[in-house]
């Protein structure tokens, strides 16, 4: 008799070498990359890890902002994973686009999903409905813990949307948030247009732009003061993933450059 489909086991769909080897050249090629590991965890017999890159940007006139951007954290969303490989990339043919920065990179948050091309995890959770809620996921608590040691000044999530018709974010409601969302998007959208619906992923939009948000989705310590600033971006998973890497590459590079400025003159706001 055969073995029904429930009960066969899952395979692995990806190769998680094509995703950590880009990472560990880096790291062997320029000293301004750190490559480790903010977490380790077996499953099914398996070994699987949760790589970090930290990248330090040129000096400036003012001690390091210190950023962390995450992808992956649905592994059925390959873009979310990939921008942030090109993106660390073109910083090493370009590390003035960081100058003044110290950026925390994790490409890979679920590793099993992405090995397996599943949204959820290997226990079939939503990591980005778990955060801060006493989760024993050890993709979620390892990635709490960075968050609570670093205390970041800001925070990039990335994700790729299979509903939606272009490029759009969560601000949260925050001022700062929008005001670093907004230009992103503007960039963005040359290389994908952005979704204008007035109802996107199930809540009310203005321009691409969410204010509400999931309870549970990977954020700052609720503790942390002062605030960082958090910001969500998609990519319509649907789009052809070379343009969805570009898009998001383009937009956190914006976001750079946006937050500089911003520095610059909140002494005088």
């Amino acid at each position: 008799m055969p073995m029904s489909s429930l009960a066969r086991p899952v395979r692995p769909a990806r190769d998680l070498r094509v995703v950590l080897e880009p990472l560990l050249a880096l790291g062997e090629l320029d000293s301004a990359f750190q490559v480790s590991f903010a977490g380790a965890f077996d499953f099914e017999d398996a070994p699987y890890v949760i790589p970090r890159v930290v990248f330090s940007g040129p000096p400036a006139a003012h001690d390091p902002i210190r950023l962390a951007i995450f992808g992956g954290l649905h592994g059925d969303e390959p873009a979310s994973v990939l921008a942030p490989i090109a993106f660390l990339e073109r910083l090493a043919a370009e590390p003035s686009r960081a100058a003044g920065y110290e950026l925390a990179v994790y490409p890979l948050c679920n590793p099993v999903g992405y090995a397996r091309d599943t949204r959820v995890n290997g226990a079939g959770l939503d990591l980005n409905r778990h955060f801060w809620r006493g989760s024993v996921q050890p993709e979620v608590r390892a990635i709490e813990r960075e968050l609570s040691r670093n205390r970041f000044d800001g925070l990039i999530t990335l994700h790729a949307d299979d509903t939606c018709e272009g490029v759009y974010g969560y601000t949260r409601g925050h001022v700062l948030n929008e005001a670093l969302l907004e230009p992103a998007l503007r960039s963005a959208s040359y290389v994908i247009p952005r979704d204008r619906r007035p109802n996107i992923d199930g809540f009310p939009a203005r321009d691409g732009k969410i204010d509400a948000c999931f309870e549970g989705v990977l954020s700052a310590p609720a503790g942390q003061r002062p605030r960082p600033f958090d910001l969500i971006f998609e990519t319509p998973a649907l789009a052809p993933i070379d343009r969805q890497i570009e898009a998001a590459v383009t937009a956190l590079e914006t976001i750079l450059d946006e937050y500089r400025v911003f520095l610059a003159y909140a002494p005088n706001l």
